[in-house]
């Protein structure tokens, strides 16, 4: 049985979001899905790597591998840590 070409991200996203179940709870883990997408991006646009952070930030590698995952919950103090070791500022903004 040969593998069937598999779709897109984009493509399977708006699938996905289109079940009014799914799209709820992605809502509901919007603010943090940003938070990760915005960690990720700041470490890759300075080419580090995760161990490179974990080091600058006080921790080990393997929170910044379930952090970017999904899998952890972070404290503020983790961000911070996180912000920090990035060279950045944190600000957080209620609307």
């Amino acid at each position: 049985m040969a593998n069937k070409p598999s779709k897109p991200w984009s493509e399977l996203r708006k699938e996905l979001l289109n079940n009014d179940e799914i799209s709820s709870e992605y809502e509901a883990l919007r603010p943090q899905y940003e938070l990760i997408e915005q960690i990720i991006l700041a470490r890759t646009e300075q080419g580090i790597t995760q161990a490179e952070l974990a080091k600058r930030a006080g921790t080990k590698q393997s929170n910044i591998s379930r952090f970017e995952s999904g899998n952890y919950n972070p404290s503020l103090e983790f961000v911070q840590k996180l912000a920090h070791g990035l060279g950045k500022e944190l600000r957080i903004t209620l609307i």
